[in-house]
């Protein structure tokens, strides 16, 4: 997978998470809260993973 699909992937988890977040605060749904931090920081590291990649292209 190329860096940029990385990064698309990445900020695709991050948008998701935050909106799980967002819906677990205003439920009360703690589960879904941390779903959604899970998703969030999955996100991070695959935009993290995608900028290594672009980084080491020669």
């Amino acid at each position: 997978m190329s860096g940029t699909k990385d990064k698309a992937k990445g900020l695709a988890n991050e948008a998701v998470g935050n909106i799980k977040q967002g819906v677990g605060k205003v439920t009360g749904n703690d589960k879904l809260r941390a779903e959604g931090k899970a998703q969030e920081v999955k996100g991070e590291a695959q935009q993290i993973k995608g900028n290594v990649k672009d980084a080491l292209k020669p």
